[in-house]
């Protein structure tokens, strides 16, 4: 049994009902989806406030039986680039104070645990958890202080506003989660974390559906040739998550080994402010009609995708897990990853796919030669990855995450008795 029955989770950025691989909507969107979705199925009410993108969005919309999603109003009545949207932070709070002051008793014991994800949501939260007199759980899903450390060329880094507030987070919260053990480590190193105070939760995958299915009916659907090696990339289309590196690697590949037949195809939408000329690229690397660009899709189209696919690529400069490494593992479909971040707990190298180190163009189109040359382990590590992705159900990374609101709600009451100090 768990004490935790009703969570108030933010977003704010982003809000979960948008379509991952477009805007600043990715793995976070499916993760904060999920994750309520399975909490409610284990009776945790869940209530995720976002901002509202749209005068056309309704001021809550039910998702499922327990879970309901606010859209605050804050700032512009529009979309707003996550970098911007730290000046917001005052107006989030506000905005989310007032939907209690209508009545719904927050204040009163509505809720009993806060959860935000991304370093908005979690100065919004420091604030909300004091006003409330909540306990505070958060999820960072990527750190300034890491990002800057992997930096991609052509890429801005990341302000110091950021990582001095996800320092303030990481001191003030009661409870930290974090994807991977590696993240937490991070944690310790680059922001002096008590490690007394994180959880490590990986993320899951809807197994229901990323799952096998016939390889060759899912290439008919999606037009990919039987003889066609295709490579796949699925995610926003930033240099964070390196499409550039891909079509490079593509392009080497396919001047060294023109007896191949080489279909690559690019879904996503471009991100924020980071917009670079990706059809350009295509062109000067020789690979238009080789290389394909195309826009999000839902989950159920995703999968077909991924099963269209020989090899999935992932050559992010910096990742907290990668969930679609996991969505393209389930599949039963190998994945080629940059070593580094959680990858190399998403990815098992050399049993469900393989681990570059770095991003060079060359080491990739090698990473990506050796698959097509050796079909048999390319199928041997397609079986082993959709095994492997079964373990990484919704519904563990749910009891996991109650079992950390449990421990901050302990701790909210250690402190109620005096018997651990408020670090507030």
């Amino acid at each position: 049994m768990h004490n935790t029955r009703r969570v108030a989770m933010l977003s704010l950025h982003t809000s979960p009902l948008e379509q991952p691989g477009s805007g600043d909507a990715g793995g976070m969107n499916v993760y904060v989806r999920q994750l309520a979705l399975e909490l409610a199925a284990a009776g945790v009410e869940v209530e995720i406030f976002t901002r509202r993108t749209a005068s056309t969005e309704p001021e809550q919309t039910r998702m499922a039986d327990g879970v309901l999603v606010r859209h605050v109003q804050a700032g512009p009545a529009g979309p707003v680039a996550k970098e911007e949207l730290p000046r917001l932070i005052a107006d989030l709070t506000a905005a989310i104070t007032a939907v209690d002051a209508t009545g719904n008793g927050f204040r009163t014991g509505y809720f009993d645990v806060l959860h935000s994800h991304y370093w908005v949501s979690g100065m919004t939260g420091l604030a909300l958890a004091r006003e409330w007199k909540l306990p505070l759980v958060h999820t960072m899903h990527t750190m300034a202080r890491v990002k800057n450390q992997h930096l991609p060329d052509g890429q801005s880094a990341e302000p110091s506003r950021r990582a001095e507030g996800e320092q303030q987070i990481v001191r003030r919260a009661d409870r930290l989660i974090a994807n991977t053990t590696a993240e937490a480590a991070e944690l310790e190193r680059h922001y002096n974390g008590c490690q007394s105070r994180i959880d490590v939760v990986a993320p899951g995958v809807d197994l229901k559906v990323f799952k096998p299915a016939f390889r060759d009916r899912s290439r008919q659907q999606c037009g990919i040739g039987r003889d066609v090696f295709h490579v796949l990339f699925a995610g926003r289309l930033q240099r964070l998550k390196g499409p550039h590196v891909l079509i490079k690697a593509a392009g080497v590949l396919h001047r060294a080994r023109p007896d191949i037949r080489l279909q690559v195809t690019v879904i996503g939408s471009h991100s924020g402010s980071d917009r670079y000329d990706l059809g350009r690229l295509v062109s000067s690397q020789g690979l238009d009609g080789i290389i394909t660009l195309h826009p999000a899709v839902a989950a159920e189209e995703l999968a077909q995708w991924y099963r269209s696919a020989d090899v999935v690529a992932m050559p992010s400069s910096s990742e907290s897990f990668g969930l679609v490494a996991l969505e393209a593992q389930a599949c039963g479909t190998p994945v080629v990853a940059t070593d580094v971040g959680g990858l190399p707990r998403a990815v098992s190298d050399g049993r469900t796919g393989l681990l570059v180190p770095g991003r060079d163009p060359g080491h990739w189109a090698a990473a990506l030669e050796s698959l097509y040359d050796f079909p048999l382990t390319r199928e041997d590590l397609g079986r082993a990855a959709s095994v492997f992705a079964e373990s990484f159900g919704w519904q563990h990374t749910a009891e996991l995450t109650i079992a950390s609101y449990d421990r901050a709600l302990a701790a909210a009451l250690r402190i109620e008795n005096g018997s651990a100090p408020n670090r507030w």
